[in-house]
């Protein structure tokens, strides 16, 4: 993943709240990256509606 990539969200690892699990399916851009766990990387994406949260690389797919 690189900023400034349209990425589309596939599936969300963990319970989240109802805001965040909507959005799979829908399409963003990537922002930046961001340390979650010491030793995983997460994804900040910003959607159409400037709605901006993370999702780990391997929730996510490029954009077609």
């Amino acid at each position: 993943m690189q900023i400034g990539q349209k990425v589309t969200v596939n599936q969300v690892r963990d319970r989240v709240s109802k805001e965040v699990s909507a959005r799979v399916g829908q399409s963003g851009v990537v922002q930046q990256y961001k340390m979650v766990d010491g030793s995983d990387v997460g994804v900040v994406v910003e959607f159409n509606d400037k709605f901006t949260t993370w999702f780990f690389e391997d929730e996510l797919t490029p954009a077609k």
